[in-house]
Order: structure tokens, then sequence, then C-alpha cells
């Protein structure tokens, strides 16, 4: 009887070891999870900035581009313009020179 209250007491404590390793190990997964929860946090908001400042940067890209067409199209009014007033002027300067 004896003997076998010592070798219940030896499994006991073998059990107790065990289980405070366990514990240990669950710990430790437990404060990795835990920081991996910060860090995709941190990425989260990230990605959630940077798809804010995509947006922004996309519409002043657009209105920059709205910008130059309009520019382009001025531009190229004024060319025509150009065009037709040295038309006119060479033609009021062509009579004055012939005899």
């Amino acid at each position: 009887h004896e003997q076998l209250l010592q070798m219940m007491e030896e499994r006991m404590m073998d059990v107790e070891q065990k289980l405070r390793l366990v514990k240990r190990l669950l710990q430790d997964k437990v404060n990795q999870l835990k920081e991996q929860l910060s860090k995709n946090t941190k990425a989260d908001a990230m990605v959630k900035d940077l798809y804010v400042e995509n947006a922004q940067l996309l519409k002043a890209l657009e209105v920059t581009e709205q910008r130059q067409k309009t520019a382009e199209r001025k531009n190229y009014l004024l060319e025509e313009k150009i065009a037709n007033l040295n038309r006119i002027v060479k033609n009021l300067a062509s009579p004055s020179f012939s005899p």
C-alpha cells in the first residue's frame, strides 16, 4: 500500500510538472498571438491610411488631367487665333506693299 502511494505521488508530481510546462508553453503562445494581433492592427490601420491617401491622389490626378485637357484646348484655340491674326496681318500688309 505504501509503495503504491509513493508511486502515485511520483506520477502526480510528474503530471504537475508536465502541466506547468504546458501552461508555460500556452502562455508563450498567448503572448505571441497578442503581439501578432497588435502588429496586424497596426498594419490594418496603415492599409486604411494608404487607401485614403490613394483615393486622394487619384482625385488629384483626375483634377490635374482635367486641367491639362482644358489648357490644351485653350492652347489650341490660341494657336488658331494667332494663325488667323497672322493671316489678317498678311492680307492687310500685302496690298500696301503692292504698287
